[in-house]
């Protein structure tokens, strides 16, 4: 597999009317041309490279309003064979499920980092660099994430063209779409257009006059090859987050000046995890997109330990690091150089709610865009691990044949006896 990320030619707007454009990330298999997952963000981070691993592997389920046609179950693709084998399959739509062996990838920071390079290895994947400034090292990404240009994003309100004379007058005043109803609709156009859109790359030796679409091509490598299914849980996807190495502290585990606490960190405060190699700190995932908790590796016992922020009661909005980062550059700018946890959270708040600069400062264009890509990516994207399960055992409701305390009736009040009383 190629995997890429450009920016797409198409006019988003984002909360408080705030329009930008929006990175596509994306990922071809070569065997089939199929584009096993396309993710849009304000701006392409580690986790949304990792991200688009996780929906590789995973079915895309059918969504309310899309028609049956789109189905696995009407389409071309083995399905009852496949079902067999996987029973997330049952309501998938129609897009292959394919595990990479190995991606081809350029110097892109989200692909460097050891984010991604950790959830290609816990994967079983192997990484294969391309030379700088070379597209032929991967030219079937390049091409695909053209005609997602072409084939797609022109028939878009708001498509802007590759440049000034390819594109319409005022397009800014158009209807955009949002960008989380804009990833809708491209799951449903690669499901409906793109893995149903004979390529030519896809000719079989036998018959080479006929191109095969990326569906029909899955199928027929699915009849010679087999297929080996691939299930992440909750705690798959959370291998797939960021990690970082910090010591448990008497008072939790810090990350880029947020505590996070909670009551099962208590045996492990000020104790080594036994990763010598990491000077005996502890392995903590979290998400850049939701700074509410984290996930602490159990390097003694296994499992993950869910720790929340100390503050999160007292958050307006859930946020991710471009926020906590944007009000640390407000408060710097106010002179407080070395501000304390609270007063970054309120920064935040008042970031978030249009209230914090005051009449003396007016509210930027970068605050705005701020603001507006993080209510854009506040829905999260990981599957949260299963809550552990309580010990307490719930209440047991009184047998019937228990005896019931003695019920004594009240009078009710007559205002005329009353009257008479007092006389």
């Amino acid at each position: 597999m190629e995997i890429d990320s450009t920016p797409v030619d198409i006019l988003v707007v984002f909360d408080d009317g705030v329009v930008g454009r929006v990175e596509l990330t994306g990922m071809v298999d070569l065997a089939t041309r199929t584009v096993t997952a396309g993710v849009l963000r304000p701006a392409t981070k580690s986790v949304d490279a990792a991200l688009l691993l996780a929906r590789t592997v995973t079915p895309e389920p059918m969504r309310p309003g899309w028609v049956q046609a789109l189905s696995m179950a009407r389409s071309v693709l083995p399905h009852e064979r496949l079902l067999r084998l996987d029973e997330r399959l049952e309501h998938a739509a129609a897009r292959p499920v394919i595990v990479p062996e190995t991606i081809v990838y350029d110097k892109g920071g989200a692909f460097i980092s050891a984010n991604f390079r950790t959830a290609c290895r816990m994967l079983g994947i192997s990484l294969q660099p391309a030379h700088p400034r070379t597209g032929t090292d991967k030219p079937h990404i390049e091409r695909t994430l053209e005609s997602v240009g072409t084939l797609f994003a022109q028939y878009v309100s708001g498509y802007t063209g590759r440049s000034a004379e390819y594109r319409g007058r005022a397009v800014e005043k158009e209807p955009l779409w949002p960008v989380h109803e804009l990833q809708e609709q491209l799951d449903e156009w690669l499901v409906a257009s793109w893995q149903n859109r004979p390529h030519d790359g896809l000719r079989d030796p036998l018959t080479p006059g006929q191109a095969m679409t990326p569906n029909e091509k899955y199928a027929a490598l699915v009849e010679a090859a087999g297929c080996v299914p691939v299930a992440l849980s909750g705690d798959d996807y959370v291998e797939l987050l960021p990690a970082v190495w910090r010591a448990i502290n008497a008072y939790g585990v810090k990350i880029n000046h947020r505590i996070y606490d909670d009551e099962a960190l208590i045996p492990f405060r000020n104790q080594p995890s036994g990763v010598t190699g990491r000077k005996n700190r502890w392995e903590v995932h979290y998400d850049p997109y939701d700074v509410s908790r984290v996930w602490v590796r159990n390097h003694h016992d296994g499992g993950w330990i869910t720790a929340f922020w100390r503050h999160l009661s007292s958050a307006a909005a859930p946020f991710g690091d471009m926020a906590w980062d944007r009000a640390r550059e407000i408060l710097a700018r106010r002179g407080q150089d070395r501000p304390t946890e609270e007063q970054i959270t309120q920064a935040v708040n008042d970031l978030l709610t249009r209230a914090g600069q005051g009449p003396e400062q007016a509210d930027t264009v970068k605050d705005r865009k701020v603001r507006a890509q993080t209510r854009a990516t506040t829905e999260p994207s990981w599957p949260r691990p299963a809550a552990p399960a309580t010990d307490t055992a719930p209440e047991q409701p009184a047998e019937e044949d228990e005896p019931l305390a003695e019920v004594i009736p009240l009078g009710i009040f007559d205002a005329h006896e009353e009257a008479k009383r007092w006389k």
